[in-house]
């Protein structure tokens, strides 16, 4: 624990109750023996286990050179080697900049070179995907969950920690506080790179912890979902804050998930909307409601929610979040109205606007944008990205890009993305980013890549292509071509190819008319051409 003075009368101020390494010192010193993490298949940590384990990690990483408010890269997946890294980071008073797995190609080199630093944790399976891009700042690669083979130009070992914490490598010369940066984490936008989301440990705690009154003692939070997004970190820290634990899957499978509830007796989680069409895609068994679950969070909410919560009775809530912002919305329970985001939280102010963020009218859609009382509790900034930092943050709001909706009662509604984004699978993909690769296949002139309706949730991604002068477009090559180079969630699912892309006077693509045309009997569709397979 510190000493010093703090702010006591907001938790997220109060450096002994929001900062992490204080929070797991504190209770790995008043209950050693209670429950943290249960990883699924595999070991249970207590709290004293883990504040051990992480001080051990810690000590690797500070003889690797790691020190306070330096940026340390993560590529791995839900883990013990995870969990430990990122805690280790953050005790470190580093920052931990995770990399989505699915990172490959020149998004991949992108956050390699933006983020400045000099060292990536990574699973040893990701490392040969080092060997196809520049390191940018990268000198290090520390190796864990296997061997890699050396990659020129990198110091690539194995990761070994000690068998006991060196307590001089560990020490601060001054208190971690709550307005700290614990992270820069990597989101797609409208832009052809990621934007690093720099976030402290005040966002963390309004975003979290602050969030979820309906979270009770005995409450076990299921991580399904993967680390390297906002929406897991936060419910992570959201217990270790309460001095409460998680069970922790390394990815979600539909067939294990509700093992995993029952072996690891978690009582809540989160579900991206995808997740809880996949469950409920799933055959009727006598088993439905035998399990401790007791509430879900599942985001966006659709028509899915309310059938969820019927059949495998649990109360069913949603929360609305982004990275950059904390968590302004939760709903629940008894939700059942499709896009509910609920009423804003103390502190928030919301409005919906037209293009001119102008208010419009209740009933009326338009864009979402939102400011704080509590100005600490969105994101610092984009990292190394003032232009995007500035457009984002205009006039004052936060613009979320998300187009709402609000009732006379003062209820919001999501509707749909306003900005260039496809939403797949959990992931955002940015439109702009995924046309220059298509455009990199010599065959094709242009292409543009638009939503269409999927029948799980959220998008597929259909891209309208047309070919140079002489040239034929073969679907199932450019797919083989993509799949190399782009992660999974990025690959398109349709492919439509037309002599000319539909334009305005001034040569602006119509990307409207492509989509409102959707899915025609001409288009190409990947998975009618593939063996059936398990999407989740």
């Amino acid at each position: 624990m510190t000493t010093g003075t703090v702010c006591a009368s907001d938790p997220a101020l109060d450096r002994n109750r929001a900062v992490l390494r204080y929070i797991l010192e504190s209770y790995a010193a008043e209950r050693p023996e209670a429950p943290f993490v249960h990883f699924w298949p595999g070991d249970e940590w207590s709290y004293g286990e883990t504040l051990r384990r992480v001080r051990i990690r810690a000590t690797t990483l500070a003889r690797a050179g790691v020190k306070r408010g330096d940026h340390v890269l993560c590529m791995m997946g839900n883990g013990p080697d995870l969990l430990c890294t990122w805690f280790a980071i953050n005790y470190l008073g580093a920052v931990h900049v995770p990399i989505n797995t699915a990172a490959r190609g020149r998004i991949l080199e992108h956050i390699l070179e933006d983020a400045d630093a000099p060292l990536l944790v990574a699973a040893a399976p990701l490392v040969d995907r080092l060997k196809e891009v520049s390191p940018g700042k990268v000198k290090t690669v520390l190796v864990v969950e296997g061997e890699a083979e050396p990659v020129t130009g990198l110091d690539v070992r194995e990761l070994e920690d000690p068998e006991t914490e060196d307590a001089s490598l560990l020490e601060l010369s001054s208190p971690i506080e709550p307005w700290d940066l614990y992270a820069i984490m990597y989101t797609s936008g409208t832009t052809g790179n990621a934007k690093g989301v720099m976030s402290t440990y005040t966002q963390l705690y309004t975003m979290g912890p602050d969030a979820f009154d309906c979270v009770e003692d005995d409450d076990r939070c299921m991580i399904c979902g993967p680390i390297f997004h906002c929406g897991s970190t936060l419910y992570v820290y959201a217990m270790l804050a309460r001095g409460l634990s998680i069970g922790m899957m390394r990815e979600f499978k539909t067939g294990s998930f509700w093992q995993a509830v029952r072996d690891t007796g978690s009582t809540y989680c989160l579900l991206l909307g995808v997740m809880a069409s996949f469950l409920l895609k799933q055959p009727p068994s006598p088993d439905d409601k035998n399990h401790p679950l007791r509430r879900v969070f599942i985001t966006p909410f659709g028509e899915d929610g309310p059938l969820f919560a019927e059949r495998f009775g649990v109360e069913a809530w949603t929360i609305y979040n982004m990275t950059e912002i904390s968590s302004p919305m939760v709903a629940g329970p008894g939700i059942t109205a499709k896009g509910i985001t609920g009423k804003p939280r103390p502190w928030y102010e919301l409005r919906i606007v037209d293009e001119n963020d102008i208010e419009v009218p209740d009933g009326q859609v338009g864009e979402l944008i939102v400011r704080t009382h509590r100005p600490w509790a969105l994101m610092r900034g984009y990292y190394n990205n003032p232009k995007a930092t500035v457009e984002a943050m205009r006039n004052g709001w936060f613009h979320t890009g998300d187009g709402f909706r609000r009732d006379k009662d003062g209820t919001y509604y999501f509707v749909d993305r306003i900005k260039d984004v496809i939403r797949r699978r959990g992931e955002n993909i940015s439109s702009f980013a995924l046309e220059n690769e298509v455009l990199h296949i010599p065959e094709i002139r242009e292409c543009a890549a638009v939503a269409v309706p999927s029948e799980f949730s959220e998008d597929e991604v259909l891209i309208v292509v047309a070919p140079v002068d002489g040239a034929t477009i073969d679907p199932v090559a450019v797919t083989a071509d993509l799949e190399k180079r782009l992660p999974h969630f990025m690959v398109p699912r349709y492919i439509r190819v037309l002599k000319e892309l539909p334009k305005t006077a001034s040569g602006k693509v119509q990307k409207h008319i492509l989509r409102s045309e959707g899915v025609t009997p001409d288009t190409f569709d990947r998975m009618a051409t593939a063996p059936a397979r398990n999407s989740a």
